[in-house]
């Protein structure tokens, strides 16, 4: 329990360096925290992590997405479809992407099992129920699910409230962005038994034309503890309307019309364009269900049980339109190509094409069952688990609308249909032993099986068939020496393997990536300074790595790259000078590189040597300056620069992504001893206050044309953007009783 009280000492310091403000955990929330021991790691271990408390949360927690929240940590880089943080939002650390971050809550897997990617949409409002979360950076811990090959996110949910609470929330801001929600909890009833719940609802039309978004959540908890039981069942989920903006802009459209979104294009038989179709939305919905069981034996043992059931569906819905598959796409019956019609006449004349509307349906179970011990004593920290995960989803799609229907055929035909099933079991062992009060090792061993088969037709129609079995060991190993009472140093070593996901299989004949992952680092924790620094050295083979190209839903497509490395140096301190200013800097140098890497370029394949990984900048920094001018007002300028990167893996000039430096300014004061309520806090935050026009995000593409130069293969490449908000504005208010 020391550990856990020291970790939370030093969460408290990672973010802020706010030493004087630490708040004391209640007996309650310690309870809470062994729901997460087994994929959490402790200011004693040989793992690179930051923390990130409730109270850190809040202070921009406005209704932006998880991932805005996590901009300022080290090593991440952030990115918003719609370019104002709501809506389709992700995050890159040390510029591995969303399939290669692995995602728990309450130790459950959130990521996708199919795509590996975590869907931040479909977790509207998370925030506001989040009691603290973990960030490892490199493989770190063993966790469950998917595994880790840049960073994990471990996300603990709100813990049992010994006294009863209300409030309400209310935000708004730029682009007509508006939260509104209500909280409750029933504090201990008969010093066992607590309930909770949130709704919330987020609108915002999105800085980009019509990227808007329309979210609603619920999150609700039910919890008996005692002085050796902990149970709880969480109900949290919610439905996501949002007009996708997932096809960027290009180069020239970037100069003259930023805000530009190209998705949705209706045009007529001319080829001028009409409009755009208004319901071009991803509308889906997903709930979970969780229980958690925690049980304390004496001598030392506890056991942990979670259960889990997550239900998602819904659809992409698109309008088709012949112009463009005939006229760009130069196909002149490709929507009939598309949805597998024949010809057929229409008022006597032979029908090849139409508009139409389809909908592509993704309807899925996810069920999980996860088992971990724990023996605690002065020397020896050990924990050990089974995991077991079910997943069943079923791909379809339908033609809602069509100008000409087949005769055969009418509103609601499936034009293809697909099933897919992946089912996981992970066993895992590991411990802590500390020697003395100056050494202290740590062991971990996992193994992790996984099946995963396909059958039916893909959404282009062609048969996706896939019969796939793998077997993984990911050994762990490191030391940390505790020079005093203040600092240690640690040395670790972290090997991980990962399967490819469904979208590799449908561009590819993948084959699973595997990562060593080498770290070195110090860390000082003071009253008021905070100092750790890193070295990383991740080699890969088969590194599933990101083209920059993507697909016709927006999902990153990626190819094994051979070998290839990371090698960085990541820096954060903090500290706190006198009673009112406070300065959090972090910055990481690195270098990211495949190795030999092969392109074939104007048809012939050429050895381009030693080039840059894709989406990896060589420098992400970041800082946040607090000044506390009175009691209960904080002033914060948070300050990020990430450098240019590649959107490509061959280094073309036309892929290079700027660097930007972009800085927000945070406001919160808290109104106390208002007799109708017990605090009244008002918040303000200006993202990107110098009006910054910068782009975080983009795809890179590349064709072969023989009508260039008639005779001979010319290689083309292309590249799209996702531009970021210029200068806007969140303010909101929350009332606690």
């Amino acid at each position: 329990m020391k550990t856990i009280l020291f970790a939370c000492g030093a969460a408290l310091l990672s973010y802020g360096a706010r030493a004087q403000q630490v708040v004391d955990t209640t007996k309650t929330e310690k309870l809470d925290e062994v729901l997460v021991k087994a994929v959490r790691v402790d200011a004693d271990s040989p793992i690179t992590f930051s923390n990130l408390s409730k109270e850190e949360i809040n202070e921009r927690n406005l209704g932006q997405d998880l991932p805005i929240l996590l901009n300022y940590l080290p090593s991440v880089v952030t990115t918003s479809d719609a370019g104002a943080g709501v809506g389709y939002t992700g995050f890159r650390v040390r510029g591995t992407g969303n399939q290669g971050i692995n995602v728990t809550i309450n130790g459950i897997p959130y990521n996708d099992a199919e795509s590996l990617g975590s869907f931040f949409v479909n977790l509207q409002d998370f925030s506001s129920s989040v009691q603290s979360l973990q960030l490892q950076r490199g493989v770190g811990t063993s966790t469950n699910g998917a595994g880790a090959f840049g960073a994990s996110l471990n996300i603990l949910t709100e813990a049992l409230d010994e006294k009863a609470y209300a409030g309400v929330s209310v935000s708004g801001g730029s682009f007509n962005t508006r939260r509104a929600n209500v909280k409750f909890g029933t504090g201990l009833l008969n010093d066992h038994f607590s309930f909770s719940g949130r709704l919330s609802s987020i609108k915002s039309d999105g800085y980009v034309d019509r990227a808007s978004s329309d979210l609603k959540s619920y999150y609700l908890q039910g919890g008996y503890r005692d002085e050796n039981t902990l149970l709880k069942v969480i109900g949290f989920g919610g439905a996501e309307v949002t007009y996708q903006a997932w096809n960027g802009i290009d180069a020239e459209t970037l100069a003259t019309d930023r805000t530009f979104n190209p998705i949705g294009f209706q045009y007529d038989d001319a080829g001028n364009l009409q409009g755009f179709y208004d319901n071009q939305v991803d509308d889906y919905k997903q709930d979970h269900l969780q229980l958690l069981w925690n049980q304390k034996y004496g001598g030392g043992w506890s056991t942990n049980l979670s259960l889990n059931y997550t239900m998602g569906r819904g659809f992409f819905e698109e309008y088709v339109d012949s112009w463009y598959y005939a006229n760009v796409n130069f196909s002149d019956d490709a929507t009939f190509d598309l949805i597998g019609w024949e010809p057929y006449e229409v008022d006597g004349e032979l029908q090849s094409d139409t508009d139409l509307v389809r909908r592509r349906w993704l309807d899925n179970r996810y069920y999980v069952a996860n088992l971990t011990t724990n023996y605690n004593d002065k020397n020896l920290d050990f924990d050990a688990g089974l995991f077991g995960s079910i997943y069943t989803g079923d791909h379809f799609g339908e033609i809602t609308w069509a100008r000409y229907f087949s005769q055969t055929e009418e509103e609601g035909y499936r034009y293809y249909t697909g099933t897919a099933d992946k089912d996981e079991f992970t066993a895992f062992a590991k411990a802590t032993w500390r020697i003395d009060d100056t050494w202290s090792v740590f062991g971990d061993l996992q193994q992790r099986f996984i099946t995963y088969k396909t059958d039916g037709l893909s959404d282009n129609k062609t048969p996706f068939v896939i019969d796939k079995s793998y077997s993984f060991f990911n050994p762990k190993t490191g030391v940390t020496i505790s020079l005093d009472d203040f600092s240690n140093v640690y040395a670790s070593y972290a090997r991980a393997n990962r399967e490819p996901n469904r979208t590799d299989f449908e561009n590819g004949n993948p084959v699973p990536e595997t990562l060593n992952d080498f770290e070195l680092g110090y860390r000082l924790t003071k009253e008021r300074t905070r100092i750790y620094a890193n070295l990383y050295y991740m080699d890969y083979r088969d590194q599933l790595v990101l083209t920059g190209a993507i697909d016709d839903v927006g999902a990153a497509i990626r190819q094994n790259s051979g070998s290839s490395y990371r090698l960085g140096l990541e820096v954060e301190a903090g500290f706190q000078v006198g009673s009112q200013f406070a300065i959090s800097p972090n910055v990481t140098l690195s270098t990211n590189k495949n190795r030999d890497f092969f392109f074939q370029r104007d048809g012939v394949l050429q050895n381009l040597g030693n080039t840059n990984i894709s989406f990896s900048p060589n420098v992400v920094a970041g800082n946040r300056f607090d000044f506390y001018p009175v009691q209960n007002l904080r002033l914060s300028l948070l300050s990020k620069y990430v450098g240019e990167q590649y959107l490509s893996n061959i280094d073309a000039e036309s892929s290079k992504l700027e660097a930007y430096f972009v800085n927000d300014f945070n406001l919160q004061y808290d109104l106390k001893g208002i007799g109708f309520a017990k605090t009244i806090t008002f918040t303000a935050l200006v993202n990107n206050i110098f009006s910054e026009e910068y782009v975080s995000n983009g795809y890179f593409f590349t064709y072969d044309d023989d009508s260039i130069n008639p005779g001979n293969i010319t290689t083309v490449e292309g590249a799209g953007y996702y531009p970021q908000a210029k200068i806007n504005f969140l303010l909101g208010v929350t009332i606690s009783f």
